[in-house]
């Protein structure tokens, strides 16, 4: 068998040999640390990355949603043209049909997207730190949370500390959540980071979502759990039929 050297890779490959001086090793450093400086606290966040939450561009994407629910919160029930439009600019994304009762609040609302025929009643709080994704037909009870966040176990990690601007701030990293089609979620329901609740799932009220249920079942409990499979025994006969 013949080998074939490249020996343009071979010079590189043998650099990596020599020994670098203790200024080469903290130019490296340096470099290294400039790179990450570049990297958006934004980004960090939506990948699931410990990021402060104090960061100038996050302060004011929160500011800018807070200033939409507030008006949301405090319009009319003859304003449902304005409220339409608010939820439009707070959402990322949204289908056809969508009604929030006030009041709603939200960390950043643009990482929300909601599906067709999407309603929530009363104090829908959404802490979407990462991705909050729920499909279409979708019923929120009153008092429910979505919460991605997620602070660190140990305190030495989690406790306040002061930034290069003498801001103090903590380190947080959020999980997504995605809720699939035609699910109810019932009154003071809590979904936790990085949950998946399946499509045709009804979670009962007081639940506290850990860890991902799935589809076509009746949960409930704090944890949540299967409780039994909904099938054609639920089915109603509706005036309709």
């Amino acid at each position: 068998m013949t080998i074939h050297h490249d020996k343009m890779a071979y010079g590189r490959l043998a650099s990596l040999t020599d020994d670098f001086s203790e200024e080469r090793l903290q130019a490296m450093a340096r470099e290294l640390a400039e790179e990450e400086e570049t990297v958006r606290e934004y980004d960090k966040m939506i990948a699931g990355q410990l990021y402060n939450p104090a960061d100038a561009e996050l302060v004011a994407m929160r500011t800018r949603v807070r200033k939409l629910f507030g008006e949301y919160n405090r319009s009319g029930e003859d304003e449902q043209p304005r409220r339409k439009e608010l939820l439009e600019q707070m959402l990322g994304s949204h289908g056809e049909y969508f009604y929030c009762e006030p009041p709603v609040r939200f960390d950043y609302g643009i990482n929300t997207h909601v599906g067709d025929n999407f309603f929530s009643n009363f104090n829908f709080v959404v802490l979407d730190c990462a991705p909050v994704r729920i499909g279409k037909q979708c019923f929120i009870g009153p008092n429910v949370t979505i919460a991605t966040p997620v602070h660190p176990l140990l305190a030495c990690d989690r406790n306040m500390r002061p930034g290069p601007d003498g801001q103090k701030f903590d380190y947080e990293y959020a999980r997504p959540i995605t809720i699939e089609d035609n699910v109810w979620l019932a009154s003071n329901v809590v979904v936790c980071g990085g949950v998946t609740i399946g499509h045709d799932t009804v979670i009962g009220a007081g639940s506290v979502v850990t860890r991902d249920i799935p589809a076509g079942v009746l949960a409930a409990g704090n944890p949540c759990r299967v409780i039994r499979p909904l099938g054609e025994k639920d089915k109603m006969k509706l005036p309709c039929e």
